[in-house]
């Protein structure tokens, strides 16, 4: 116990709570992707359940890896390497919206030659812009309010990205806006320019809407949601899965649901949960990613650099958000998005996008907790926002 305890200190730095969820998380994840992927490994591995279990076991261990050597790497590197990657990501997500794979009426991947593996590029676009905003933003913290030089630059790249991600994933650039939107009140940024970012945000998702390919499902989810008669398929199956889960739950891989429900081990994981762990295991999931964005806001408040509390901010934004947004899908609190459950959905490249941010927020604690050694026990720490 003591070598270990020893290992861990040495190699897994940073906020050992978020260590802590992550790998519940994990073990939960891989649970129950085993049972809901029972019927589709069935139907196209001939009743080989076990392949998808391997695969996607093999997943979580490498963004797991991944998360680590993130966490390694000194955060301040993280925004310079923001900018290039929105460099790559702005004719990468134009080369995706034209020749893309196109499935469900949306081009939303690209296949990476040799290892033949499919990725979205929104996932590196959403990442590049968060830590690319939490970098702008720190730089000008002294002229926060300067229209020209601090706002219009940001006010760009926050436009253009949401823009071209919407012509295809609408709730994905809707949720990247509203992060953004956080982080930059967070940063200090004066409420009448929010505003600005508010309807320019509005303008490009629009566009989308007429433009992209997503237009006419957006209004048919909405109309949807809004209709008490026509309610979609997928929201009946969920909602018999969680009705059906009860308190306790019908117990690990006995749920019936996964044989009707649409993509029940990703965009309704959570129907799947309920439906075998109950509600009890519903509340606990949503406990662990309530106390990951506590711990994550937690780094920001103990941050003495603007950029890696910002960044810390931005990140955790973005992975709570987008899981509160697919439970309340699941229990009818919204639209149907099909964003996945980060941590918990059975993903390929999205699980290694996910391992990064995580290992980026564990850098930023790990730089904080370090700093905090090396400063003179008698010096006041200061909050992130009062450095300038």
């Amino acid at each position: 116990m003591v070598a270990a305890k020893a290992w861990i200190d040495k190699n897994l730095k940073g906020d050992s709570v978020i260590w802590g969820i992550v790998i519940v998380l994990s073990i939960i994840s891989i649970l129950v992707v085993y049972s809901a992927t029972g019927t589709l490994a069935y139907r196209k591995m001939g009743g080989n359940t076990e392949v998808y279990l391997i695969k996607h076991t093999l997943l979580i261990l490498l963004s797991l890896v991944v998360m680590w050597m993130a966490h390694k790497v000194p955060y301040k590197y993280y925004g310079k390497l923001s900018l290039m990657a929105l460099w790559v990501s702005v004719p990468l997500l134009g080369i995706t919206y034209f020749f893309g794979a196109n499935l469900n009426a949306a081009s939303r991947w690209l296949t990476i030659p040799i290892i033949n593996q499919a990725f979205q590029p929104s996932d590196l676009a959403k990442l590049a812009l968060i830590a690319a905003v939490a970098g702008m933003l720190a730089k000008r913290q002294k002229n926060i309010g300067d229209f020209q030089n601090t706002f219009i630059p940001i006010m760009i790249w926050i436009g253009m990205i949401c823009l071209l991600i919407a012509l295809a994933n609408m709730s994905t650039a809707v949720l990247l806006l509203a992060t953004c939107l956080l982080l930059m009140f967070i940063g200090r940024v004066p409420m009448k320019f929010l505003l600005m970012v508010c309807l320019i945000g509005a303008l490009a998702l629009t566009t989308a809407i007429f433009v992209g390919q997503r237009g006419g499902t957006f209004f048919s989810r909405i109309e949807n949601f809004m209709s008490d008669e026509d309610i979609p398929y997928q929201a009946q199956q969920s909602y018999i899965a969680i009705a059906t889960g009860g308190v306790a739950g019908k117990g690990p891989g006995n749920s019936e649901q996964r044989n009707f429900l649409p993509h029940p081990y990703s965009d309704f994981i959570f129907a799947i949960i309920i439906e075998e762990y109950g509600m009890i295991g519903g509340g606990v999931v949503l406990f662990l990613y309530l106390a990951l964005l506590y711990r994550g806001m937690h780094v920001v408040a103990i941050s003495n650099r603007p950029f890696g509390g910002l960044l810390s901010a931005g990140l955790s934004f973005a992975l709570v958000i987008q899981a509160l947004v697919n439970m309340a899908v699941a229990v009818g609190l919204g639209p149907i998005t099909g964003l996945p459950l980060p941590l918990l959905s059975m993903g390929g490249t999205s699980l290694l996008f996910t391992g990064i941010s995580l290992g980026i927020i564990l850098s930023v604690s790990r730089g904080d907790q370090e700093d905090s050694f090396q400063m003179d026990g008698n010096q006041p720490r200061k909050n992130v926002m009062e450095i300038a």
